[in-house]
C-alpha cells in the first residue's frame, strides 16, 4: 500500500541544470531502492513496504545552499553534478517561499555593501554560503552566513543591510567563520547576530529546538509522520533509550507520553537544543530523562538496555560496530531503527535478524522527494 501527494505538474524553471531532483514530479521513492527494500521484506516474510509520501511543492523547510559568482550578479544555489560550479536557484519550488525570499534578499545585500563573494580557486572573498530555515509556526526564517573569516568584523555591513532587507521575517540571523580551504560547509566560529538562539518546532506533543549548528530534516511535514509512528510502537510505560538522539524531536515526545527515556548525542549543538528542550518540559516530566553525552559506540557499553526499548537514527554510514555489538549482546524489548542510508540499513538489518532479532514491520517514507533516497523506519523485536 502506498500513500501519494498528487504529481507534481508545475514545471521548475531551474532544471534541468539543477541536479536537485533527478526524478521531479514522481510521487513515491525511487524504483531501484523500492525494490531492494522490497526484496528483504520478502525475505523477512512481509509484504512490500508501505510508502508515506507528502507535498509535492514547497515541502523543504532547509537549504544549505551555496554563494558564488561576483558582486554585480551573485550566484546562490547548488552544485552542478561533479563539479563546484554553481547553479543559481532563486525561485526553486520545492523550497519553502521564505527561503526564495531571504535568497532574493540576500542577493540585494550583497549587491547593496559590494560584499565580495568567495572563489574557491584563489581562497579569497567573504561570503561562502547561506543556510536559511523556516520556522513553520511564524513562518519566519533563521539564517546562518557562512564566511571566509574567523571574526565577523568584515561582515557587519552586509549583515546589517541584510537584516533591514528581511524585516520581521527574520528568526534569528548567525554569522559563521569557516577559514579554511575545505569543503566543509560549516567552520568552528560562531556569533549570533539578531533574534532568538534556537527556532522551534512542536513534534510529537513536544516543543522540540533547532539551534543554528544542529542537525534538522529538511522535510518536517513527512517527517512528523516518522514521529508519529515511532510513538504508536513503543509500548507503554517500557522505558526508552534513544541513541543518536540528536536534539531530541523523536524523544522528547515520548517523555510527554510518560515515557523514562535517556537520551545519547555527542554533538555539541545538538546537546544544546536537546536541553533546550528539555528544560521546556514540566519538573515531574524532566524527572524522567536522562542525557548520555559522547559517540554512541564509545557510552553504548555503559547503558542498560535490556528491558527497555532501543531507538536508533543513525548517520547515513549506519550503526558503528560496537553499537550493533550491544544490540545483539543486551537483547532489549524492541529495536526501532530509523534510517536515511538503505544500504547500511540493509547490512545493519540482516546482521540483527542473524542474532536474533525479527523483523516486524518496516515502512518507507519519501523524505527526500525526487531524489534516489529515502528514509526508512523498522520496528524489530526479539524472538
Amino acid at each position: 500500500m502506498a500513500v501519494y501527494s498528487v504529481p507534481v505538474i508545475a514545471p521548475c524553471p531551474h532544471r534541468p541544470a539543477c541536479p536537485g531532483c533527478p526524478r521531479f514530479g514522481v510521487p513515491g521513492v525511487a524504483p531501484a531502492l523500492f525494490s531492494s527494500v522490497s526484496d528483504f521484506c520478502f525475505e523477512q516474510g512481509l509484504p512490500a513496504p508501505r510508502v508515506v509520501d507528502g507535498p509535492g511543492l514547497g515541502f523543504r523547510n532547509r537549504a544549505r545552499l551555496a554563494v558564488r559568482g561576483r558582486v554585480d550578479s551573485p550566484k546562490i544555489g547548488i552544485f552542478a553534478a561533479g563539479t563546484h560550479q554553481v547553479i543559481d536557484i532563486p525561485n526553486c519550488p520545492i523550497h519553502r517561499p521564505p527561503i526564495n525570499q531571504a535568497v532574493n534578499a540576500f542577493k540585494a545585500a550583497i549587491r547593496d555593501t559590494r560584499t565580495p563573494i568567495y572563489s574557491e580557486r584563489a581562497h579569497a572573498g567573504l561570503v561562502r554560503y547561506l543556510q536559511i530555515v523556516v520556522e513553520r509556526t511564524t513562518v519566519r526564517v533563521q539564517v546562518v552566513v557562512v564566511c571566509n573569516a574567523e571574526q565577523p568584523a568584515s561582515a557587519v555591513a552586509l549583515l546589517d543591510r541584510f537584516q533591514v532587507e528581511l524585516g520581521e521575517s527574520l528568526q534569528g540571523l548567525f554569522w559563521n567563520g569557516q577559514p579554511k580551504q575545505s569543503n566543509e560547509i560549516l567552520g568552528p566560529h560562531w556569533q549570533r547576530i539578531a533574534g532568538e538562539e534556537a527556532l522551534s518546532e512542536h513534534l510529537g506533543g513536544a516543543q522540540i529546538f533547532f539551534p543554528p549548528g544542529a542537525f534538522g530534516q529538511a522535510n518536517l511535514d513527512v517527517f512528523e509522520s516518522i514521529v508519529q509512528q515511532v510513538h504508536s510502537l513503543v509500548q507503554p510505560r517500557v522505558p526508552v533509550v534513544e541513541l543518536y538522539a540528536g536534539v531530541g524531536a523523536l524523544g522528547l515526545g515520548l517523555v510527554k507520553r510518560g515515557h523514562a527515556v535517556t537520551f545519547n548525542e555527542i554533538g555539541s549543538h545538538s546537546l544544546l537544543g536537546l536541553r533546550q528542550g528539555l528544560a521546556a518540559l514540566e519538573p515531574a516530566e524532566r524527572a524522567l530523562t536522562e542525557v548520555v553525552a559522547g559517540a554512541a559506540e564509545d557510552v553504548v557499553g555503559g547503558l542498560e538496555l535490556r528491558g527497555r526499548h532501543v531507538i536508533v537514527d543513525p548517520p547515513r554510514k549506519g550503526l558503528h560496530a560496537r553499537v550493533l555489538q550491544s544490540l545483539l549482546a543486551s537483547r532489549p524489548t524492541a529495536l526501532t531503527y530509523v534510517s536515511c542510508g538503505y544500504e547500511s540499513f540493509l547490512r545493519d538489518a540482516r546482521a540483527l535478524v542473524a542474532g536474533g532479532y525479527r523483523l516486524v514491520e518496516l515502512t518507507l517514507f519519501a523524505l527526500f522527494p525526487y531524489t534516489d533516497h529515502a528514509e526508512i523506519l523498522a520496528h524489530f523485536e526479539n524472538s
